[in-house]
């Protein structure tokens, strides 16, 4: 039954979980953040309450997105298996101090660390995606690990919320650590090789497809990814991405319960249902970005639907078709970030994959300003949500702006495709 298709088993499998639950840590906070006595332990009280809740994703995403650019160097270097254990094994001891901290600063302390441990997550998936797959299924490949990325909150919303229910804030942080020691190590080390000319259960036909030439690449020089005006386009756009899926995610637990009053079973169904609509432009996007050849197109509209949706919630005047647009806003953005991660693949090589992810990965620390600004601005306006959702409206016109450049490119490299792969046919 995997004959031939074994690359999905050690691979995608292993990733798949790797996000699943590394974004259960990296977003689980916006569930915790909402228990009062989490709020109270740590000092979170006061007017400037919500800036200091702010800047705990803030200081994290810092930390994050810097990291980023030093593990992009360590992964092309020393290989993205040996990579990943040592930055699960940092980021669940991190994990253990932050459900053992008694003050706010010792959990800051915590979080940095933990965005270090993190920062290496993008750029170890984007090299196992290089190295192990067809060029023709890189929307597909990248699909298997992002639903990971957004199944995982969909679920750990609910996960976390019913061990806080039933023992304490304290004890999510220990979950969750014992979830990457027990499943996530042991998965990287017995099912991962760097690439699949190592793994001694590969058969050589499977290589030899995956090694398969892109018909469009052959005999042309790949330029150095940096050289690509296109892939600083999808950093900008990625930047505002990362400013808007933060801001969103982090906030939305808070706004559901604070501005539209949910009760916090109501709270938890809105927001797992919020990373299920992720889950599905994720993948739709994967399978349209492999089937049209226009993922720039593809971003450009989930960029203006993101506009759309954020603009329907301030004007929706029921509370739940509110809570649904935020969901669907956030949903956008995750369909923008597989196709950003699929662009890493497309403009750089397996060699320097490791590099182009890191830098994109770098893209993140908007987010921690995001999400430390919409603290700021609910304090300013006195707990109102108004300025942050406007604020988030121009960051997406702004990605859409951007993508507007790269159309031109992308629709004449689509003719040339289909005029090689008619050419190929005859």
């Amino acid at each position: 039954m995997l004959y031939g298709n074994k690359r999905w088993l050690y691979i995608a499998v292993p990733i798949f979980f790797f996000w699943f639950f590394g974004q259960i840590d990296k977003l689980g906070i916006s569930v915790i953040q909402t228990d009062a006595s989490f709020l109270e332990d740590l000092g979170l009280t006061g007017a400037d309450k919500n800036a200091k809740i702010g800047f705990i994703t803030f200081i994290f995403t810092v930390s994050y997105a810097f990291s980023n650019l030093f593990w992009g160097y360590i992964i092309d270097r020393f290989g993205a298996r040996k990579t990943a254990v040592i930055g699960l094994i940092i980021w669940s001891a991190m994990m253990i101090v932050g459900g053992l901290a008694t003050s706010y600063e010792i959990f800051l302390v915590s979080r940095v660390v933990l965005g270090f441990g993190e920062g290496m997550m993008i750029p170890i998936c984007g090299k196992f995606i290089s190295n192990w797959f067809n060029h023709r299924e890189l929307g597909r490949a990248q699909s298997s690990w992002l639903a990971g990325n957004y199944f995982g909150p969909a679920c750990g919303a609910i996960i976390l919320t019913l061990v806080i229910a039933t023992f304490n804030w304290e004890a999510a942080f220990f979950f969750l650590a014992g979830f990457n020691l027990l499943i996530v190590i042991p998965m990287f080390i017995f099912l991962t090789r760097d690439t699949p000319e190592e793994h001694p259960r590969m058969d050589q036909k499977e290589i030899a497809f995956i090694r398969e030439i892109d018909v469009n690449e052959k005999g042309r020089k790949k330029q150095n990814f940096t050289q690509d005006y296109r892939y600083w386009i999808v950093w900008f756009g990625m930047l505002m991405s990362s400013f808007l899926f933060f801001g969103i995610s982090i906030w939305l637990p808070t706004y559901l319960v604070e501005a539209k009053s949910f009760s916090r079973e109501a709270m938890t169904g809105i927001t797992s249902l919020s990373w299920l609509f992720a889950l599905g432009f994720v993948l739709v996007c994967g399978y349209l970005a492999d089937k049209t050849k226009r993922p720039s197109l593809l971003a450009t509209i989930l960029f203006s639907m993101t506009a759309i949706f954020l603009t329907a919630a301030i004007l929706a005047p029921h509370p739940v078709i509110a809570g649904i647009c935020m969901g669907l806003a956030m949903g956008t953005q995750g369909g923008v970030f597989h196709l950003s991660n699929l662009f890493i693949v497309k403009y750089s090589t397996p060699e320097t994959a490791g590099r182009a992810a890191g830098l994109m990965g770098f893209t993140n620390i908007l987010g921690g300003f995001s999400s430390y600004i919409m603290g700021w601005l609910r304090d300013l306006s006195g707990g109102d949500f108004g300025p942050s959702i406007v604020m988030l409206i121009v960051a997406a016109g702004l990605g859409f702006a951007a993508y507007l450049f790269t159309l031109k490119k992308e629709a004449v490299e689509v003719r040339t495709y289909k005029i090689n792969s008619n050419r190929l046919i005859i």
